[in-house]
């Protein structure tokens, strides 16, 4: 099972060059760019950790792949992403937001339903990564 989460979620992995094609597009836009990680990608989890500060004033993508691959030397068995950010409403907007890493093994998600008064049906997800404690989760 593949996460589809973001642009470009149902296309291949991007290599490293779409990827600093696509920052050198966030960056031409005047979009501050960030990298997050996580180890529990659950869709609602939207918070993910931020890897250091967010990227301002750079006019090639260099900067921000050197980051993106420390991030994953650091995390390698984390989902990785790419956010770049649209101050143009007067207001922080995401405008670009995509996967530069996942894991090996994505083990997905169980629907739980939950019934309730009168019958009705609930559901709701629930990653199995988080069978695991937070830090240990996809290791080799």
């Amino acid at each position: 099972m593949h996460l589809r989460q973001g642009t470009f979620s149902h296309l291949p992995d991007l290599s490293d060059t779409e990827i600093g094609a696509q920052i050198r597009y966030a960056l031409l836009n005047n979009w501050p760019v960030s990298i997050e990680y996580t180890d529990d990608p659950h869709p609602r989890n939207v918070y993910w950790e931020m890897w250091g500060l967010p990227l301002f004033d750079l006019d090639e993508p260099d900067g921000v792949l050197a980051e993106v691959n420390a991030c994953r030397s650091t995390f390698p068995h984390h989902y990785i992403r790419v956010n770049a950010y649209d101050a143009s409403y007067g207001r922080q907007t995401t405008a670009l937001s995509f996967l530069v890493q996942r894991p090996a093994d994505e083990p997905g998600f169980l629907v739980v339903r939950t019934e309730t008064e009168d019958r009705r049906q609930h559901y709701g997800l629930r990653s199995y990564a988080t069978d695991v404690p937070a830090g240990a989760r996809y290791r080799d």
